[in-house]
């Protein structure tokens, strides 16, 4: 099941992003699929926890393909899921070894890998993806404000997440 939500959140946040348009608050802009990728980080570690740090390098491969394809089935340019591609492949690697190395309970584990992941995920998207030096849909005067709107969105999802493993799932 873990395995699923994992997967299955990648895809969604893939769909949401492509069918509805950015939230544009305070200056920061948000993919709507960015709620989604923030969850998937806490899945993540999920799978990480039941299956071991090897296995879900296998997933995470797994969900790199999955998530490639159905950015690319969804429209995507090839640059879109290039960046993608990197930054999902350098986001999940981080947030597993941080949260391999990383002491505490697996709550505090969950939160801090998560903002990590979230936090190099949003700004290398943004900036291989989406600033000048990929497919141009922002500009530079705007790449701060794109970048700290996922930060932000992303970081929530992993403190909401945070308190519900708190509350429901014991420390393993």
């Amino acid at each position: 099941m873990r395995i699923l939500l994992y997967i299955v959140g990648i895809i969604i946040a893939n769909v949401v992003t492509a069918s509805f348009a950015p939230v544009v608050a305070w200056g920061f802009i948000v993919p709507m699929g960015t709620f989604f990728i923030g969850a998937t980080f806490i899945f993540r570690d999920l799978v990480q926890q039941k299956f071991g740090r090897k296995n879900t390098y296998l997933i995470i491969i797994l969900a790199l393909i999955l998530s490639a394809l159905s950015s690319w089935v969804l429209g995507d340019t090839l640059w879109i899921v290039f960046a993608s591609a990197i930054s999902f492949v350098f986001s999940e690697t981080f947030d597993t070894e941080v949260f391999t190395r990383l002491k505490g309970s697996f709550q505090k584990k969950v939160l801090v890998s998560g903002i990590v992941g979230g936090t190099i995920d949003s700004a290398l998207f943004v900036v291989v993806g989406l600033s000048p030096l990929g497919a141009g849909f922002i500009p530079w005067n705007a790449l701060v404000y794109a970048i700290l709107g996922q930060v932000v969105v992303k970081t929530l999802m992993q403190f909401i997440g945070y308190l519900i493993i708190k509350r429901f799932i014991t420390n393993k």
